[in-house]
């Protein structure tokens, strides 16, 4: 009896447990759904999707949404666990912000979710987004969202720091912008670029890091992000510069009451988690604005010296020449520095006082920065002087420009630099004089002294003697048989040793002609190539067709120019004058260094010259 009692006893427990377990099984079946902030939105208005699965311990998240036309990032997770009748529930919440890139209506495909072991799929949802928001759909997100009217300044704050209210038509004033967020508010998406709105001055391109600092301002921490860079005004009178501004999407927090918590409870734990890093946020759009500035603008004096190119600030001048010591023709290597701080995209080559006797080639320049802008720093010219004719100095060279702290045009000049320039055209007179040396030196020779006429009657033929005595000697015993044997001879030794030289000289041109085809082939390869720098593109198709002349014509590829190249291809008129100007540029690269400050061979450019250069035969 007793042991039935105990069997049935184990029975009703095992019922009970059963009927436990299956209780949860059923109030642990998951859920999972999808939902939208807003199904209307604009071109750069944000929306949040979230993802909500429930009753799932550890789910599997959704991953990465792409659909054409909207940019969709990750927000971050949320989880929630409650405990009721000795049961948990969970609640996982995936947030992502979608941000439109264009007007349309977009589809969002349903996302599978792993969850209890099982995969579900979310419902498909469709967001229209328009070209423009409207007051009306702005009123909806607010209400939408709860949060309608946010305060900047609790996020962060814009400033525009001008260091002068006047200026000067062309001066570049420097411009300072400072933009803070405040650390405990997470930017969710940059903005486009600051922006500074304004007529009549020009912004110079800023630098495209910005200074990074962190400030204590009245008892909050920001991320302050300095920039700078620099205006120009381009007119005289009163400008208006900004205000200036930057409208970021950073996480602003918002406030959720949870109804299985007690108020003062929740209330505590609102408070103690008051940070977008914990608390649950939304995405929004901030606008910073900072103050406008007025910059007074006056004109430029009307007494511009004639060497005055538009050169703005304080500059001076350093000037080296080399060699010291050439021939008339030979390349002079001028190199001017100008520094200081100023308009530098205005500074021009210095010029020479006075350029009678001399030839100039484009200059090359470089620039080097010493800020992050670019109106402090300094700017090198390299030129290229020939000088026609004897000289003992190369003459001062001179740059112009205004200075706005003394309000009055500054002209630096170089003192002259001692050179000896010799050599020179050889006299006109001396080719005929040495024409004519020959002339006169042949004439004796040709010259025939007068034959006596002798009496042709038979007596004085009788009574003269021979010239020279005759002699009965054998052959070989007289001398001019042996000069007569030794003439030959030496014809012989002489067209033996003639054969060898021409053998040798033959081996020496095959040697020669070998080493110009080699040449010629390694330099059409280069032709082919994109990473060859201008200066040596365009001396190596020079070259070339220097090359090509001297393997056709067989003469010296050095003698070859532009016009003598066209003769020898019979080129027409189209053709000679891109030939004439392919050896100038390579003249003046090779001389100056580059050409109009080193500026690159466009494709189109390479293709033209690898096509003239292949089609030359």
């Amino acid at each position: 009896m007793v042991e039935t009692q105990g069997l049935m006893q184990k029975r009703i427990c095992w019922l009970i447990l059963i009927f436990f377990v299956a209780t949860l099984a059923r109030a642990a079946e998951p859920s999972v759904t999808a939902v939208l902030s807003s199904s209307e939105t604009s071109v750069g208005q944000p929306v949040e999707l979230q993802i909500q699965i429930t009753g799932a311990a550890n789910p599997r998240s959704p991953g990465e949404i792409k659909v054409d036309g909207l940019d969709i990032r990750s927000a971050g997770v949320s989880r929630q666990y409650q405990m009721q009748n000795f049961s948990v529930s969970y609640n996982f919440t995936y947030n992502y912000n979608i941000f439109p890139l264009k007007a349309g209506t977009y589809k969002i495909p349903p996302q599978s979710v792993e969850a209890g072991g099982k995969t579900y799929r979310t419902p498909e949802l469709t967001l229209n987004v328009s070209a423009g928001s409207s007051s009306g759909q702005a009123a909806r997100s607010g209400r939408s969202s709860g949060n309608a009217n946010i305060d900047p300044s609790q996020y962060g704050f814009l400033e525009m720091i001008l260091p002068k209210s006047i200026a000067y038509v062309g001066e570049m004033v420097p411009l300072q912008t400072r933009i803070g967020i405040n650390t405990r508010t997470p930017v969710q998406a940059p903005d486009e670029g600051l922006q500074i709105p304004g007529q009549g001055f020009t912004k110079q391109t800023p630098a495209e890091q910005s200074r990074h600092t962190v400030e204590n301002l009245n008892g909050k921490t920001y991320d302050v992000f300095i920039q700078n860079t620099a205006i120009a005004p381009v007119r005289s009178g009163k400008i208006e510069i900004g205000p200036a501004t930057f409208a970021p999407i950073v996480r602003v927090p918002v406030s959720q009451r949870n109804p299985s918590l007690p108020r003062d409870i929740d209330d505590m734990f609102n408070n103690f988690f008051n940070d977008p890093a914990f608390a649950p946020s939304m995405a929004k759009r901030i606008e910073l604005k900072s103050q406008s500035a007025t910059l007074e603008v006056k004109p430029l004096p009307a007494n511009a010296p004639p060497s005055f190119s538009g050169a703005i600030g304080t500059f001076t001048l350093k000037v080296e020449a080399n060699p010291k010591k050439a021939q008339v023709g030979d390349p002079i290597t001028v190199t001017a520095t100008v520094t200081g701080r100023g308009n530098f995209d205005r500074v021009t080559a210095p010029t020479l006082e006075n350029d009678n006797g001399w030839h100039k080639y484009p200059p090359s320049e470089k620039f080097t920065q010493d800020d992050d802008v670019g109106i402090s720093g300094a700017k090198t010219f390299e030129t290229v002087f020939s000088a026609k004719e004897r000289k003992d100095k190369l003459p001062p060279l001179i740059f112009s420009f205004f200075d706005p702290v003394k309000e009055t045009y500054v002209a630096l000049q170089s003192d002259p630099i001692p050179i000896t320039i010799e050599g020179g055209a050889a006299p006109s007179a001396t080719p005929a004089i040495v024409a004519a040396a020959p002339s006169a030196a042949a004439a004796p020779s040709v010259s025939v002294a007068p034959t006596p006429k002798k009496d042709e009657d038979i007596l004085y033929q009788l009574t003269e003697k021979p010239a020279k005595a005759e002699t009965f000697a054998p052959l070989y015993e007289r001398r001019a048989f042996w000069l007569a044997q030794i003439l030959p001879l030496a014809l012989l030794l002489g067209f033996v040793a003639w054969k060898i030289r021409a053998r040798h000289s033959d081996n020496r041109e095959a040697l020669r002609i070998a080493r110009l085809q080699h040449e010629a082939a390694e330099l059409q390869r280069k032709l082919h190539r994109n990473d060859v720098a201008p200066q040596e593109y365009v001396a190596n198709a020079s070259r070339a067709v220097q090359l090509k002349v001297a393997l056709a014509k067989n003469v010296d590829p050095n003698a070859i120019d532009a016009e003598s190249a066209a003769n020898a291809f019979h080129l027409d008129d189209e053709k000679r004058d891109r030939l004439r100007q392919l050896f100038s540029e390579s003249d003046e690269m090779r001389y100056s260094g580059g050409r109009n400050g080193g500026q690159t061979i466009t494709p189109e450019k390479r293709r033209e010259i690898l096509e003239l250069v292949e089609n030359l035969r």
